[in-house]
C-alpha cells in the first residue's frame, strides 16, 4: 500500500491522523485474512487465488443478477448461509442513511447468529465499516449513519409499524408464527425505489417457502452441505453430517431438498398445518404436563422436553417444544422451569430399564428449588412395556382426527414427526417421546373423565393459583418480596 508524500504532506494532521487510522484497519483484516467478499471469477469455489488470497464467495453466494425482490438461500447446514447473509446487508448498509432489519427465530438467534456469531456482521465488517452494536437499543450503526435493527420471528408485533428499505431474514422455515412474522415483515419494506430481502433458511416443506419458489419475483439458490465441506470443522462433519447422512431427514438438513409428505412416515405435514393455531385460539385447558425423554432412551443425545396441554374440547395442544442436548441436572431444572411458566401440574418422565437416577435428581433439584419441606416433586414416571412404534400409534391416530394441534410452528419436532418412518427404524426420535408421553398421559386422563370443568378456570374464581402447592407458595412469596 503505497502513497505519493506529496499527497501526503498536504493533509492537515487531523487528516493525516484519520488516513493513519485507516491503513491500520485495513492492515489488520490484511493480516487476519480478510479480502473482498465478491469475486468476478463466474465459477469461483471460494478458494484463495491470485487477487483473492483469501476465503470468499462462491458463486451460488453473490445476489443473482437479474431482478429481484426476494433472494432466497435454500441451502443445508453448514453451506455458508449466514455468511452469505451477513455480507449482503453489509454491502446494503453502504448506502448512507439506509435502514435494515435483521429477523431470526428469537431474539438469541439474532444477537448471537446474525450479529455476533462467527459469520454474523461483527466479524464479517471490514475495520474501516464496522458497525457499533447497541444491545439496549438492539441495532448496529454504521459510520455513514446507516442502521439495521435486530427483531424476533417470536415477536411478530414489534414488526408493526418500523419501516426499512431491506431485510435479512434467517432461517425462516424455523419461525414459529411464520406467516404473521412474515406479513409484518413484509409490509415494513416500504422505503426506497426497490426494497428487497434476503432469505437464509434451511427448507422444510411450508406453504410459504412453496409459494415463494413459484414467485417470479423470488430468486431462489440452492446448495447442500456437500458444497463448503472443505471449509467445516472435522468435528462438524463427524457430529453432523455423519449423524444425518443416508437418512429422510438429512436430505433435509444436508441436501436441502423440500420434503414432502413421506409414505409411511408417523403423521403427515398436511395434518400438521391443518390443526395448527395461534397462542390467542387456544381455549381453556384442563390439564397442561411437561413430557420429559431422557437422554439415552431413544436415538440421538438430546433430551426430549415438550409442554402439551388438554382442552375442554378434549383436543390436545402441544406448546413448546424445549429440547436439546443438557445434563441431568439442567435437565430436571429446565423441566420446572417450563412447569412454573405453563402452569403445569407435573413432569411426565420415561424410566425404562430401572433407572432410579432419573427420579432421584428429578426429586433432588425439586428441593434445591423449593426447600426440603416441599413435599414429593410432581413427577409422573412411565415404565412403558409396549415398543415405541406402538406407542405413538395412538397420537398418529389423534393427529389424523384433527385433535392434536400444534400451538405455533415446532420446527424440530415437526421434521421428527414427519420424516420418522417406524417400518424402517424402530428407534424413535427424544422429542416425539417426549410428546407421546404428555398426550398419552392426557389420553388416559380423556378415558376417565365424566364431566370436564377447568382447575385453571375454577382456581381464578376461587383466586387461588391452579399449580402444585410449592410452586403457588414460591409465588406467593415474589409477590410479597416485590
Amino acid at each position: 500500500m503505497t502513497f505519493p508524500v506529496e499527497a501526503l504532506d498536504r493533509l492537515t494532521p487531523g487528516e493525516l491522523e484519520e488516513f493513519v487510522q485507516g491503513a491500520e484497519k485495513v492492515v489488520q483484516d490484511r493480516e487476519a485474512g480478510k479480502v473482498p467478499w465478491l469475486c468476478d471469477i463466474p465459477d469461483c469455489d471460494g478458494q484463495p487465488h491470485p487477487g483473492r488470497q483469501g476465503r470468499h464467495s462462491r458463486a451460488a453466494q453473490r445476489p443473482p443478477a437479474t431482478a429481484w425482490d426476494v433472494w432466497m438461500a435454500l441451502a443445508g447446514r453448514g453451506w455458508g448461509k449466514t455468511r452469505t447473509g451477513a455480507e449482503w446487508v453489509i454491502s446494503k448498509a453502504r448506502t448512507p442513511g439506509t435502514r435494515g432489519a435483521l429477523i431470526g427465530p428469537t431474539a438469541a438467534d439474532t444477537r448471537d447468529i446474525l450479529v455476533e456469531g462467527e459469520s454474523g456482521i461483527l466479524a464479517c465488517a471490514p475495520a474501516t465499516f464496522r458497525p457499533e452494536y447497541q444491545p439496549s437499543k438492539r441495532r448496529l450503526v454504521y459510520p455513514n449513519g446507516s442502521i439495521q435493527t435486530c427483531y424476533s420471528a417470536d415477536e411478530p408485533d414489534r414488526l408493526r409499524g418500523p419501516q426499512h428499505h431491506y431485510g435479512w431474514f434467517d432461517e425462516l422455515a424455523a419461525w414459529r408464527y411464520l406467516q404473521q412474522a412474515w406479513d409484518m415483515a413484509q409490509l415494513g419494506m416500504r422505503l426506497g425505489e426497490h426494497p428487497q430481502i434476503c432469505i437464509t433458511t434451511t427448507p422444510r416443506p411450508l406453504p410459504l417457502v412453496k409459494q415463494l419458489l413459484v414467485d417470479p419475483g423470488c430468486a431462489t439458490v440452492r446448495g447442500s452441505t456437500y458444497d463448503n465441506l472443505h471449509n467445516l470443522a472435522p468435528s462438524f462433519q463427524r457430529a453432523v453430517v455423519a449423524k444425518y447422512e443416508g437418512t429422510t431427514l438429512g436430505r433435509q438438513e444436508l441436501d436441502a431438498e423440500v420434503l414432502e409428505d413421506l409414505p409411511g412416515a408417523l403423521v403427515a405435514r398436511h395434518l400438521i398445518d391443518a390443526a395448527r393455531v395461534r397462542p390467542e385460539d387456544v381455549p381453556e385447558l384442563i390439564s397442561i404436563v411437561v413430557g420429559l425423554d431422557p437422554a439415552g432412551t431413544s436415538r440421538g443425545d438430546e433430551t426430549g422436553l415438550i409442554v402439551a396441554g388438554w382442552g375442554a374440547d378434549k383436543h390436545h395442544y402441544v406448546m413448546a417444544d424445549a429440547s436439546r442436548r443438557r445434563t441431568p441436572d439442567e435437565t430436571a431444572r429446565a423441566a420446572y422451569a417450563l412447569l412454573e411458566q405453563h402452569g403445569a401440574v407435573k413432569v411426565v418422565v420415561e424410566d425404562n430399564g430401572g433407572k432410579d437416577w432419573i427420579e432421584n435428581v428429578l426429586q433432588r433439584v425439586w428441593r434445591d428449588l423449593h426447600g426440603d419441606n416441599a413435599g414429593p416433586a410432581p413427577i409422573q414416571r412411565v415404565n412403558a412395556a409396549q415398543g415405541k412404534k406402538l406407542r405413538a400409534q395412538p397420537v398418529a391416530m389423534l393427529y389424523e382426527q384433527g385433535r392434536v394441534h400444534h400451538v405455533g410452528s415446532l420446527p424440530e419436532l415437526e421434521d421428527q414427526l414427519t420424516t420418522w418412518i417406524p417400518e424402517e427404524d424402530p428407534n424413535s426420535p427424544d422429542r416425539i417421546d417426549a410428546m407421546v408421553h404428555a398426550v398419552t398421559h392426557h389420553m388416559r386422563r380423556d378415558r376417565r373423565s365424566a364431566a370436564l370443568v377447568s382447575p385453571h378456570r375454577a382456581a381464578r374464581e376461587r383466586r387461588t393459583p391452579a399449580v402444585h402447592p410449592a410452586l403457588a407458595a414460591r409465588q406467593a412469596a415474589q409477590r410479597r418480596a416485590s
